[in-house]
């Protein structure tokens, strides 16, 4: 017994007063990239800006086919002209310079000129 008495009593860790706190055990993940609302719109604009493109390059290339019928009907009316030259240009320049809707139409009837001019305007 004497051995046991030396080594003295074992004393146990215990808790401190009022307890230990609360052990955060959460995954605290930093935020990464754009929100799922950011993205959409993104998705949105550039989905409107690809339209716009399209609906820009349609009309153009409307235009183009028009003006290459004129040119064709230009060459049958002024065949037997001498020295006509076919889509020479009004203006002394070599830059493009988009035509009016007057001149895009005036081999085809009144009816389409107004078309394009007023578009889907209805008068009651």
């Amino acid at each position: 017994m004497a051995a046991t008495a030396a080594v003295g009593k074992v004393k146990q860790d215990m808790p401190p007063p009022g307890g230990y706190g609360p052990i955060d055990y959460k995954r605290h993940m930093p935020r990464r990239g754009l929100s799922g609302y950011s993205l959409f719109a993104i998705g949105i604009g550039t989905m409107i800006y690809g339209y716009y493109q399209m609906v820009k390059w349609n009309r153009e290339r409307k235009t183009l086919r028009i003006l290459r019928q004129n040119f064709e009907e230009e060459a049958k009316i002024m065949k037997d002209v001498p020295g006509w030259t076919v889509a020479e240009s009004r203006f002394h320049t070599t830059r493009w310079v988009p035509p009016t809707q007057d001149e895009l139409y005036y081999l085809h009837p009144q009816s389409e000129l107004d078309n394009a001019k007023f578009g889907c305007q209805f008068y009651t």
